[in-house]
């Protein structure tokens, strides 16, 4: 680009808007007193440049020192545009002394920095650590950096070896007016002070670090030479002012010895030698002055020397003659001839009009000065002293003070319109705030460090606080309180203008010999002058100068220049013609988005109405000078126009095959707060100017278009081109320095920590991670613009990258020279392309989301939104994020969707999606859907993750992986919202079989733990039935019994689809398990339910098919997809045997449950026997169950499996022999046993023991248990005997009936003689026919009934045991007696019989 052109700098006030620097103090007290006559020197300052401050691999590039002094007050402040330092200002107070005019100067060492300083009654020296030497390694990595001032606090500066008094003599006759110092070659600190009696007195010091006293010599001329200047009349000198009196010093070294120039009252120049003590040159300035005879009689006031040295011009010198209406610079040049003899050589005179000199700096090229002119203005302008035509000096461009008037729309509310301009980031300094402040609180309290937004909080405090103790009445309309508001800001804005000026006002100039960089040191902080852009420099520069203008920087071509002047003159006319409320009425169209166009013609059909000056005359005789004004206007548009072919900065490494030290000083450069701060007010700076250009480009455009052919010569076509392409053009570029402009003042605001970790995430998540943060040491205090966010989190790496490449490609860059007008202007110029929307880059909105700007991004993406064309979908997807992060998402998923159709077409986009790792998805708008996807489930927004990827399967229409990676997706997200029926429908619609099974596992178990059961039973499961009936049977297989109920989910899946039989078969399933694997009450009862269920099941189907296989015992389920297991040595198990299948059928289950049942029981009754119950077989039962005293159970259990009931039979009656024969406690405890079983009721009268209720049991179970043969009987009776017990009357009686035989038998068994010989008594009767109906005889002995016998067998015994006792002959004989008659009758009955026969 033309781009930049040094004929004109611009100022940009480099201060940071935090609170003020924070200045150590240290006093200095030498216990003098104040000198009488008081004399008081102006406030001044000055800087010292680093020798190697040019140099890219030095600790000290771009660092320097800069003063100022006021009164006794010294301040020194050293500043870095690649580093922070730290401790960097010190202000020293000299007591009761006051620092004379150019007594300050600063010079390095090896291994020091040097601080000499001269007031009016003592010199001083502070030595301080060179920065090199602080930093002995080369490479310095910190953002920060300690500044030399850092220990300064350690220094004792009262000592001899740093502070002298100026001895006797010297001081007592006045005080010198000005001085100069430098350090000689051998370390001596030399002090020239200009003597109030004339001449010059230099005090000398001994090298620091050597002992000795101070020195001090006259350099006086010899009354010779005093004589013959003799003639000069004492009234124009002055009794108190002797001609030599020396009014400006300068010292140069050269060859050993120290030459001390001083510019005296007489207008003369001398130069002295300090080694020989002579004045080797005296020269008359006014010879190189044209009508300069008014002037010899005056004595010289305001004259000013400056020197400059460089090796090609050698030494030079610039005298500043003070004249009123005509100053003027001589430049000379000091030739040696022979036998030290100098001469002076006339370079150059040059003439200046403006009224007071502040200060002026001599470069080896060019002299800069700065002025005040009569309205206190700041003036700064330069010249080359050798190559300037004509004598013009070149413009620099001062920033001007802020407006005295805040423009207030009606619709703006006053206090956030001034604490907006206070506090923007042009205009005020934080010191001036807060002085004003002070002030308006009448300094009640002392304001210590505040933050920014503190101060801005505790401004309108003050403000609003002074409007209310104001306002004496309680109610007035809101006009009036407005009235008052703006009244009360508009005054405390007034105080703040107040001191911003007297904080601007200029104390001196320092150009850098080393980098060419130009500051403006000013009372409260230094500005730099920048080079400024071509275009910048035409709509800028004052009238005279753009008449005078020969060429123009913008156009080769002559013709074509005098054009683009001409085009920007009439410019200028018509920017001075737009109203204040017009220009107002501009921003606010561009700020609501307003066509630019339909704007300008606005202001048009105002300045048409309001021309009272007849401006638009002027305007359109001015364009008819213009011949061809639609190139110029293409020249003009071209030269504004910031887009790129190229994207700005690749990302890469800044060059490969660079030093360590190369890439680490890269890494730094113009990396400090206030290179970040003058960078961005530069870009501001331009952008305002630009915004302003384009505006008055357009309203011009359409004034041309209103004239027609008026001012055209080329008619029509022209005015086509005019309507069609420069027209939109200047529109487009309006809009976008608006934006610039914008945002280059409008300030990033503070982040919590824990949206920071937020965004971390979502940035980890879209796999930008890489993005830089809020790490780049940002300085708490200062509120920064976006921009200057932008530029020190990201932009600067890639800008340096960029300019390094570049110039590595022209030359070998190792010691490269800093040079500050092509570096900052190329770096303005990057960072404005890598802000220039229209650019394909896309790091700014990248920088922003990363540091979670949310709201400055989402102005960003509205402020582009109607006219950018490029990028458009990567502004959705940024505002998507912005949206996420508010928390409002759909507004997002909308963005989202609207970026998708961009994705193959925009760099960041194609970054987003390029990213992905696993190819699954085929096209980058699936790898983008994919990745916002992950986005919405970071956030948690499952409705929306449905949604999106509802959308994105129509896009995967080809593609099977990503439809079952998307379905997937809205299954998991609906079923975790407990949307069942879409997850189920979800599932259903995958393609990928495993996929779907996974999914199906999930919804089975989700749902169970949820207890959804409903739900899960209900679906219809197409072509998936088996699948869901392995999950949940694996499941049910594989899990705790009683947490989970898998086994009833399946009955109840099985019941819902009329399969009784395999409902069935899980239940029993069920049961079987419980028997095994859960042995308490709870388990038993369980298992008694499902074999209940089962009989139900099998109930409900024709009888035929009413059978189920039994279910394999032991955990041995082949589970499929389960690793083949192995033995215990190692192998691989064998395959196991097939088993035999069994089928149960209904009577097997109901065994199992009568079982089940028993068991229940046994565990209701005596909990303990739960464990051992549940895997006990039917015997095995029975007599748990007889033991515990549940006779009903056992007998329940014994008929259904077959069993004798002997055992019970056998059990109960030890029960009641226990119960006849035991104490009361055995009666209480038979209650228990006894309440288990069911008595018939038989009702008792009287009161009846357990024992009693004992054995009415047992007869009750004898009888409805009856046996073959009494054998039932024969057990009780057999076990009531073997004990000894007398049988009951009941029993005898009972089992006489039934088998009298064996009854005698037991008699004879346990020798029981007289109840056998009874009972074969009554036998005998009975066959007779005498009580036959005891004994069960239906017909006794007859002829016609059937025949009868005896147990003769038992009978012959009892006679052979009765015959061989001799107690029982009695008995014996009894017995067979009856048996005798007994065979009589036979014998007749059967002779009855035969004759019958």
């Amino acid at each position: 680009m033309a781009a930049v052109l040094e004929r004109s700098f611009i100022e940009i006030c480099g201060f940071e808007r935090e609170t003020p620097h924070r200045f150590r103090e240290v006093t200095v007290n030498l216990g003098l007193t104040a000198l009488p006559g008081g004399v008081k020197f102006p406030d001044g300052a000055g800087a010292f440049h680093y020798e190697e401050s040019g140099k890219l691999l030095s600790v000290t590039s771009n660092r320097f020192v800069h003063w100022s002094t006021s009164g006794d007050t010294l301040q020194l402040v050293e500043q870095s545009l690649d580093t922070n330092l730290l401790n960097n200002a010190i202000r020293l107070k000299f007591s009761h002394c006051s620092v004379l005019p150019g007594g300050v100067s600063i010079q390095e060492t090896l291994n020091n920095v040097i601080i000499l300083v001269c007031t009016n009654q003592s010199v001083h020296r502070l030595v301080l650590p060179h920065p090199t030497r602080m930093y002995r390694s080369e490479l310095v990595t910190e953002l920060h950096m300690q500044s030399i001032f850092t220990d300064v606090g350690k220094l004792s500066l009262q000592d001899p070896s740093h502070s002298a008094v100026i001895p006797g003599p010297v001081g007592q006759t006045g005080s010198p007016t000005s001085a100069t110092a430098w350090l000689s070659q051998s370390g001596e600190a030399h002090y020239a002070l200009a003597s109030p009696a004339g001449g010059i007195t230099v005090v000398t010091l001994p090298p620091h670090d050597t002992q000795g006293s101070v020195s001090v010599l006259e350099l006086k001329r010899s009354s010779m030479m005093q004589r013959l200047s003799g003639w000069m009349p004492t009234a124009i000198r002055g009794e108190q002012s002797p001609a030599d009196l020396v009014l400006s010093l300068a010292v140069r070294e050269l060859e050993e010895d120290s030459f001390i120039f001083a510019l005296c009252q007489d207008h003369k120049l001398r130069m002295w030698s300090f080694k020989e003590q002579a004045c080797l040159l005296e020269a008359d300035m006014l010879e190189y002055m044209p009508a300069c005879k008014g002037v010899k009689h005056l004595a010289g006031q305001g004259h000013r020397l400056r020197l400059a040295f460089s090796p090609a011009t050698g030494l030079c010198l610039s005298v500043y003659l003070a004249v009123p209406q005509r100053g003027q610079f001589t430049v000379l040049q000091l030739v040696a001839t022979d036998n030290n003899r100098y001469s002076l050589d006339h370079i150059s005179s040059l003439f200046t009009t403006q009224e007071t000199l502040v200060d002026f700096a001599l470069t080896s090229s060019d002299i800069w000065g700065v002025w005040v002119d009569d309205s206190n203005t700041t003036v700064v302008k330069y010249i080359n002293f050798e190559h300037n035509t004509a004598g013009q000096w070149n413009q620099v461009f001062v920033q001007p003070p802020p407006e005295e008037e805040v423009h207030l729309g009606v619709d703006q509310d006053p206090r956030e319109t001034y604490l907006e301009v206070l506090f923007s980031p042009l205009r005020f300094t934080a010191s001036a705030i807060v002085k004003a402040l002070q002030i308006y609180r009448r300094g009640s309290e002392r304001i210590v460090d505040w933050s920014w937004e503190s101060l801005k909080k505790e401004v309108t405090v003050a403000v609003e606080s002074e409007l209310q103790s104001s306002v004496t009445e309680f109610e007035f309309s809101q006009e009036e309180y407005r009235q008052l508001q703006v009244e009360f800001w508009s005054k405390f804005y007034a105080c703040c203008l107040q001191y911003q000026e007297a904080l601007s006002l200029p104390l001196g100039l320092t150009v850098s010999q080393h980098t060419n960089m130009a500051c403006l040191l000013k009372k409260g902080f230094v500005s730099f002058l920048l080079p400024c852009f071509a275009v910048d420099h035409l709509y800028l520069s004052y009238d005279e100068y753009l008449f005078s203008e020969e060429e123009t920087p913008i156009a080769e071509d002559l013709d074509l220049g005098r054009d683009v002047l001409q085009m920007v003159q009439c410019l200028r006319l018509v920017s001075d013609a737009v109203s204040g409320e017009m220009a107002y009425e501009m921003e606010k169209a561009l700020e609501h988005l307003q066509s630019p166009e339909r704007a300008a013609d606005l202001v048009l059909e105002n300045m048409l109405s309001n021309d009272n000056d007849s401006v638009i005359e002027d305007i359109q005789n001015k364009l008819q000078d213009v011949r061809n004004p639609m190139a110029a206007m293409m020249v003009l548009l071209r030269e504004m126009d910031l887009e790129t072919d190229s994207e700005v900065g690749g990302e890469g490494p800044i060059t490969p095959g660079q030093s360590l030290n190369t890439r680490i000083s890269l890494s730094q450069l113009y990396g400090s707060s206030s290179a970040v701060s003058v960078v961005c007010q530069a870009v501001c700076h331009m952008t305002m100017t630009r915004a302003l250009f384009c505006r008055d480009l357009l309203i011009l455009q359409k004034l041309y278009l209103r004239f027609g052919d008026n001012v055209f010569l080329g008619g029509g076509a022209q005015l086509l081109q005019l309507q069609q392409d420069l027209i939109p053009r200047s529109s487009h570029l309006l809009s976008s320095y608006y934006l610039l402009k914008h945002i280059s003042q409008s300030l990033a605001s503070a982040v919590p920590v824990d949206i920071i970790d937020a965004n971390l995430q979502h940035l980890t998540v879209l796999e930008l991670s890489d993005t830089p943060t809020l790490s780049s040491g940002r300085s708490a205090l200062s509120p920064q613009t976006v921009v200057e966010l932008f530029y020190q989190t990201a932009a600067r790496k890639i800008i340096i990258s960029q300019l390094y490449s570049q110039q590595q490609q022209q030359q070998q860059q190792s010691n490269s020279l800093l040079n500050w007008s092509h570096m900052i202007s190329n770096v303005v110029q990057l960072l404005a392309q890598l802000l220039w929307p229209s650019n394909p880059g896309f790091q700014f909105p990248e920088c922003l989301m990363a540091n979670c700007q949310y709201t400055q991004l989402q102005e960003y993406v509205r402020l582009i939104g109607p006219w950018c064309q490029v990028n458009i979908g990567s502004c959705r997807f940024m505002l998507g994020q912005c949206y996420l992060a508010n928390g409002e998402g759909q507004k997002a998923l909308q963005c989202f969707q609207e970026a998708a159709t961009e994705v193959e077409k925009e760099e960041f986009l194609m970054k987003l999606t390029g990213t992905e790792e696993d190819e699954a998805a085929s096209t980058s708008r699936l790898q983008y859907y994919n990745k916002v996807l992950r986005l919405l489930e970071d956030v948690g927004l499952p409705e929306l993750v449905i949604q999106l990827a509802s959308l994105a399967i129509t896009e995967a229409a080809s593609d099977v992986n990503s439809q079952a990676a998307l379905w997937t997706r809205i299954f998991k997200h609906h079923l975790d919202l407990g949307h069942n029926s879409e997850a189920y429908e979800a599932l259903i619609q995958n393609p990928d079989s495993s996929m779907q099974l996974d999914c199906l596992r999930q919804l089975v178990v989700v749902l169970c733990e949820r207890s959804q059961l409903q739900d899960l039973v209900q679906f219809s499961y197409v072509n998936l039935h088996d699948e869901v009936v392995s999950i949940i049977e694996s499941r049910a297989r594989g899990l705790d019994l009683l947490a989970h109920n898998y086994y009833e989910l399946l009955y109840a899946f099985h019941i819902n689809r009329h399969n009784y039989r395999k409902a069935g078969t899980v239940m029993f399933e069920f049961g079987m398990r419980l028997g095994r694997e859960v042995r308490t009450r709870l388990g038993l009862q369980k298992q008694v339910n499902c074999y209940l269920a089962a009989l139900n099941c099998l109930r409900l189907i024709r009888p035929e098919y009413a059978w189920i296989v039994q279910p394999a015992s032991g955990a041995v389920y082949e589970r499929p997809g389960a690793s083949p297991k192995r033995n215990s040595d190692g192998e691989f198990a064998s395959e196991p045997v097939k088993r035999q299948v069994d089928i149960l059928e209904l009577k097997d289950l109901e065994k199992e449950y009568i079982l089940s049942r028993s068991r229940l029981t046994l565990a209701q009754h005596h909990p303990p026997s739960a464990a051992i119950a549940g895997s006990a077989s039917a015997e095995e039962m029975v007599a748990l169950l007889v033991q515990a005293g549940l006779f009903d159970s056992a007998l329940s259990v014994c008929q259904t499996f077959s069993l004798s009931l002997t055992s019970v039979f056998d059990s109960l009656t030890f029960k009641c022999i226990k119960l006849q024969f035991g104490g009361e406690e055995t009666q209480n405890e038979a209650w228990t046993w006894l309440a288990a079983n069911q008595l018939s009721s038989v009702v008792n009268t009287k009161e009846s023991s357990a024992t009693d209720e004992a054995w009415r049991l047992l007869a009750s179970y004898l009888d409805r248990y009856p046996s073959a043969n009494g054998h039932h009987h024969r057990c009780v009776i057999n076990k009531l005997m073997s004990h000894g017990v007398p049988l009951p009357d009941w029993l005898v009686r009972a089992y006489k009936a039934v088998d009298a035989a064996s009854l005698l038998r037991l008699y004879l068994n346990f020798d029981l003689l007289d109840a056998a010989a009874e009972l074969v008594m009554e036998y005998v009767d009975a066959l007779l026919g005498k009580g036959h109906q005891y004994f069960g005889i239906e017909r006794p002995l007859s002829a016609t009934s059937a025949s009868v016998w005896l147990p003769y067998t038992a009978i012959d015994q009892l006679l052979q045991t009765l015959n061989e006792t001799q107690t029982n002959s009695n008995i014996y004989n009894k017995v067979r007696d009856k048996l005798e008659d007994y065979h009589k009758l036979v014998e007749q009955t059967t002779k009855r019989r035969l004759i019958a026969r």
